[in-house]
């Protein structure tokens, strides 16, 4: 049959692959959006000691600056966690709420954030290049007519492709200096960051700061 004549070519391989992308794509989504992205619980206050990189950074700041408790759910802030009034609850490394995944991304889910951006990316451009392949240009109204959702889709892949590849490439800059869009937006009013004696006491270094990040 044609299908058996497809497979011993090796014509399926690739449409197999790009639906597996697609699938791993909707799963990634599914567990970033769905995960607790570090909500700060009450009972961690009674937890002793620091991590490694508060410990660091406490070094750099006065010791006037205090850890504060948050005005809305009134647990004691770790640093770098804000509160965030949609999911209301305190957030570790809090990066930033994605309206696109209704959820925050923060300590736990923003590794997997980034990999499920690169996966969507991959499966954009695959889609990009087949709409592509699939148009031919004539000067005619007839032509329009029978070619119009095709050009619209990929119009539409191309707008969404810019939108995740800037995403995706802002995020990593951000990782690369170990700071968080939060922090990169209001660094002006965050205590522990104005009063540093560094620009970023997170930042140790691009390979470190990826090693830290994904490991």
């Amino acid at each position: 049959s044609d299908f058996q004549k497809q497979e011993e070519r090796g014509e399926l391989l690739q449409p197999l692959i790009f639906v597996l992308l697609v699938l791993c794509s909707v799963l990634l989504y599914f567990k970033v959006s769905l995960m607790d992205p570090g909500f700060v619980k009450a009972e961690e206050e009674a937890k002793a000691g620091k991590s490694e990189e508060q410990s660091m950074v406490i070094a750099q700041v006065p010791t006037h600056i205090k850890m504060r408790r948050c005005g809305y759910c009134m647990v004691k802030q770790p640093m770098r966690a804000k509160h965030c009034q949609l999911c209301q609850h305190c957030v570790r490394r809090y990066d930033h709420h994605c309206p696109w995944i209704e959820n925050c991304v923060g300590e736990n889910n923003h590794p997997l954030f980034i990999v499920y951006l690169s996966v969507q990316l991959i499966v954009l451009l695959w889609g990009g290049h087949v709409a592509w392949s699939g148009l031919y240009f004539e000067q005619s109204w007839d032509w329009l007519q029978h070619n119009i959702f095709l050009l619209m889709s990929f119009l539409l892949i191309v707008i969404f492709t810019i939108v995740v590849l800037l995403l995706l490439m802002s995020h990593l800059y951000l990782i690369s200096c170990n700071t968080t869009t939060w922090e990169f937006m209001s660094h002006h009013r965050i205590s522990y960051l104005r009063h540093s004696e560094l620009e970023n006491p997170f930042d140790q270094g691009v390979v470190l700061n990826f090693w830290k990040f994904f490991c």
